[in-house]
C-alpha cells in the first residue's frame, strides 16, 4: 500500500492515525503543513474547508482519521 498522510503540527487526529499505521507496521510517507506544503497548496488539491490529515492510500483520498478508519476496517486491515 502506497500511503500518504498531509498532517499539520499538534493535530490529534493527524497524530492519532500515524499511530494506528505505525501499530500495524504500515509504511507511509508524510507532508507537514508549513514545511512541505502551503496552506493554499492544501486547500487546492483537497478543497476550501478540507480538515487535517488527508490521507490517500494508493493515490485515491480516503479522507480524514476516521474515514482512514473506516476504510481499513471495511477491508480487514484492521
Amino acid at each position: 500500500m502506497d500511503i500518504v498522510i498531509y498532517s499539520k503540527e499538534n493535530c490529534s487526529y493527524c497524530e492519532k492515525i500515524k499511530q494506528v499505521f505505525k501499530l500495524k507496521d504500515f509504511e507511509f510517507v508524510e507532508y507537514v503543513l508549513d514545511k512541505d506544503f502551503t496552506r493554499n497548496q492544501f486547500i487546492k488539491e483537497f478543497g476550501e474547508g478540507s480538515t487535517f490529515p488527508r490521507i490517500t492510500i494508493d493515490g485515491t483520498l480516503v479522507g480524514g482519521c476516521t474515514d482512514t478508519i473506516s476504510y481499513l476496517k471495511e477491508n480487514n486491515l484492521l
